[in-house]
């Protein structure tokens, strides 16, 4: 056989290759154009996002950094051309965001780009246009420009429409750009950071030296008046920023930012780090907002992990790690967090006996705990399709333990232990889906959700979804929200957090749990409306709750998968005793 089977691939189909890793949606196009405006030293970086007919068609990018003369400009998008290294024994000490050479080509690959620029102070009457479409020449030619650089982008993916087709919707694709702004103003407060949807400003934050005013902008005085302030310094890790008191939490991490060495990065390690910090401050399923600014020295972080750059690499982890759980323990040390609250501590297992009598002015501290309970069981009486039928054996209820599982025996034999939370999230989750009942309550008084500029946008598309299931939002001025209507399975809307928690459950891309809209608003509902663990509940209400759950039409699990009983049979507490 003659010839050859393996090609070497030309420029063009390389940086073709090289923009599926780099260039996913527009907001990576933002991202890699900020990074470079700020490496140029830019103290003032604009953002304009242009749309039609439901997409993103135009990203351009100004700054008033550096500059550059016509043959950086055109270098510029060649292939690994950069000014960020020059040999591999920089990449250990690398402090620019950039330092691949890749974006640019990339980008250019698969758009159309005119970048304009003119050095600053370099004494040039004109600057240099540089004008490239799905990787082709380029097209170079003086022109009047300020000092500093701007690069428009258009007609992203024209060349790959398979790439194309799967970018989501206008909403989801701006709060993605709204996010990258986001992070890069909170690792680089220093920076004036502005985005434009449309001519509409949505971000503005200015230069500052002190990150609250920052966090303040983005996020509204409410969340920066509930900040601790967080500094650390030791020979190996330096720690500045702000965590939140318990009070303020969310219901995952997606308020955790983080930069190393003013870049933005993920790491789940530090937030369980951060998390470790507050100990039992918060419960297992909350998680506080945060904002840290992480300083190690350049030879123990490897940042060349991956084309996106937000993920690193660190040497001496355990230490690092163990730094930064120790510095949110001393910042909240000694806080008063009162404003946290704290639930009343009950015996660890209550039998369904006669209380004892107490006196006549304690009655109604004896009933607070059941309160609460008793509203979120009636909440849940409404009937359900087949409701007659009966999947669960004859319990009897023995107690309650550790306010968390009642404990009963099944026929006299077996003995059960119900997962109360999960069982009532079960309850009210069938109910939601058959929409028993009216849908809504209007609420006497609206209540005001803030949500961040990305959240704002994300709020926007998810208004249908959560109008279906009993939610009337309407904007309120600047990214608030008056909540007008609730479902009725939420009884009353105790935390204005149940919004934000269910919008942010909507608006991020979870692979790991692709369900619909509707089925994240269900569950997301069912489970804040659900009896709580630590909930005290008397004798009559663990009994409705069983007569509630045996109604179900799956009474074994709750909406996300987990068991809501567990039975012991007389031949397995036999084994457990060795009594066989």
């Amino acid at each position: 056989m003659n010839g050859t089977t393996i090609q070497v691939l030309d420029e063009r189909t390389v940086n073709q290759i090289a923009a599926g890793e780099v260039v996913e949606r527009p907001a990576s196009v933002v991202k890699e154009l900020v990074e470079n405006a700020i490496d140029a030293g830019a103290r003032l970086v604009r953002v304009e996002v242009t749309s039609e007919r439901n997409h993103v068609t135009a990203v351009r990018v100004v700054d008033d950094g550096a500059g550059m003369g016509r043959a950086d400009a055109v270098l510029a998008f060649k292939e690994h051309a950069t000014s960020k290294i020059s040999r591999i024994d920089d990449l250990d000490r690398v402090l620019t965001l950039g330092f691949r050479g890749e974006a640019l080509p990339s980008i250019a690959s698969v758009s159309d780009v005119t970048l304009v620029t003119r050095r600053r102070g370099g004494g040039e009457i004109a600057g240099t246009r540089v004008a490239i479409r799905g990787g082709n020449a380029p097209e170079v030619a003086e022109v009047g420009a300020p000092e500093g650089t701007s690069v428009e982008v258009r007609d992203l993916f024209f060349n790959t429409p398979a790439r194309r087709k799967f970018l989501k919707s206008l909403h989801t694709e701006l709060a993605h750009i709204h996010g990258v702004i986001e992070r890069t103003a909170l690792a680089r407060p220093e920076i004036s950071f502005r985005l434009l949807h449309n001519g509409r400003e949505r971000i503005a934050t200015h230069a500052t030296d002190d990150l609250k005013e920052t966090v303040a902008s983005l996020f509204g005085t409410a969340v920066a008046k509930d900040l601790v302030p967080v500094s650390l310094k030791t020979p190996l890790v330096q720690v500045a920023g702000y965590i939140s008191t318990p009070a303020l939490s969310r219901a995952d991490p997606y308020q955790v930012f983080l930069s190393i060495n003013a870049r933005p990065i993920s790491s789940l390690q530090i937030v369980r780090a951060i998390k470790e910090g507050y100990g039992t401050l918060l419960p297992k399923d909350r998680f506080p907002v945060a904002f840290l600014s992480i300083g190690i020295n350049g030879d123990l972080v490897d940042v060349n992990v991956h084309p996106t750059k937000k993920l690193v690499r660190l040497s001496h982890e355990k230490e690092i790690y163990g730094a930064i759980a120790g510095a949110v323990r001393t910042a909240l040390g000694g806080k008063d967090l009162s404003a946290a609250g704290a639930k009343p501590v009950f015996p660890v297992f209550s039998l369904p006996a006669q209380p004892p009598r107490i006196p006549a002015a304690g009655v109604a501290e004896s009933r607070a705990p059941f309160t609460l309970t008793d509203r979120r069981l009636r909440q849940s009486e409404l009937p359900l399709a087949g409701a007659e039928r009966n999947l669960l054996p004859e319990i009897e209820v023995i107690g309650q333990l550790d306010a968390m599982y009642i404990v009963g025996s099944a026929e006299g034999r077996s003995l059960v232990v119900i997962d109360q939370h999960a069982a009532h999230e079960r309850v009210l989750y069938e109910q939601a889906q058959e929409k028993a009942g009216p849908g809504s309550q209007e609420l006497i008084v609206p209540v005001l959700v803030t949500f961040s500029p990305q959240e704002s946008e994300l709020a926007r598309e998810a208004l249908p979804a959560l109008a279906e299931e009993g939610f009337v939002l309407e904007e309120f001025g600047p990214s608030t929200y008056a909540v007008n209507a609730i479902p009725v399975v939420l009884g009353k809307l105790e935390e204005p957090e149940v919004i934000r928690d269910l919008v942010s459950a909507l608006v991020r891309e979870s692979p790991a749990d692709p369900v619909g809209k509707r089925e994240a608003v269900l569950r997301r509902v069912a489970c804040r409306g659900a009896i709580k663990a630590g909930d005290r509940l008397s004798p009559e209400q663990m009994r409705r709750l069983l007569d509630q759950l045996a109604r179900t039409k799956n009474p074994y699990t709750c909406p996300h998968g987990r068991p809501t009983i567990v039975t012991f049979s007389p031949d397995e507490l036999a084994a457990m005793f060795r009594r066989t």
